[in-house]
């Protein structure tokens, strides 16, 4: 009787401690997967990188430090955690980062997630044409793109994200990407996306097994933790020169951006939920 009394005593004090372990548990996956996190407080360099921090410009000699200017504004109080980024207007500023240590493509097996926090009202704050706030490129877009944007007429705007491989396995017919089937492009589409001037939506794309022969590969786009769709049953095949590739931000944006996390690996449903609900941001995943 005694040794049961014991045993129950264990079990419920087991129970009770879990609520104050599992978070801490729960989050070391994410640090671990955890590539690239610029939260934008008081640079424009990235907090912490596996590989280079620095926040770089596009120059006619290839890339360069990047620094603010009228078109890009850090707003010290604006973000959705302590300092962010304001894109004031439609121009050619696009920061980005570089290196495979934060990146991590490669020609064989290439899955990693993307996490931001955007605020704007679309169809008030975005000039015409298509708006990207986030891409990843490389030496050439008929290579690979990949993309979250604003579509270019439609009025609301759709939302989508993409996965566009090699031009020949995706656009066969070289048809025009605004006027193609929704059905026919490798991308994830939302007619009505909950973006607004009056609260930050949290946006995380996640991509597995990109030019892995033996799996299937698959993308997911995310909106304040729900699941929006996938994009998957399609060749993803991508050819870029890896000392090529980059991570480009606001491209044609107009709105504020805030807390870019990169991750090695597709993050799981149940860890973009996780992560949407983390109190301080992705700081809380690094030193």
């Amino acid at each position: 009787m005694l040794t049961s009394s014991i045993t129950r005593a264990i079990a419920l004090l087991a129970t009770a401690w879990l609520p104050f372990t599992s978070p801490a548990q729960s989050t070391a996956g994410l640090s671990q997967a955890l590539s690239l996190h610029a939260s934008f407080d008081r640079s424009l360099d990235a907090d912490f990188s596996r590989g280079d921090k620095a926040c770089l410009f596009r120059t006619k000699q290839g890339v360069g430090p990047a620094a603010v200017n009228e078109e890009l504004k850090l707003v010290p109080d604006g973000g959705r955690f302590g300092g962010g980024l304001h894109f004031t207007k439609k121009g050619t500023t696009q920061p980005r980062f570089k290196g495979p240590g934060a990146l991590g493509y490669n020609d064989k097996r290439w899955s990693a997630s993307v996490s931001v926090w955007l605020k704007l009202d679309p169809d008030k704050d975005l000039e015409p044409g298509y708006c990207d706030p986030v891409q990843i490129v490389g030496d050439d877009t008929k290579k690979g793109f990949i993309f979250m944007e604003w579509s270019k007429d439609e009025s609301p705007r759709h939302f989508r994200f993409a996965i566009r491989p090699l031009f020949n396995l995706w656009n066969p017919n070289n048809l025009d990407w605004g006027k193609m089937p929704s059905e026919q492009r490798p991308a994830v589409q939302v007619t009505k996306a909950v973006f607004s001037r009056d609260h930050w939506t949290h946006a995380v794309f996640t991509f597995e097994n990109i030019n892995d022969k033996s799996n299937k590969p698959v993308g997911c786009l995310y909106l304040n933790g729900e699941l929006q769709g996938k994009i998957e049953n399609r060749d993803l095949t991508i050819g870029w020169n890896p000392d090529a590739v980059q991570l480009v931000l606001g491209a044609s944006y107009v709105g504020y951006l805030d807390d870019l996390a990169v991750f090695d690996r597709a993050l799981t449903g149940a860890e973009v939920k996780l992560l949407n609900g983390l109190k301080n941001g992705v700081r809380e995943l690094h030193p």
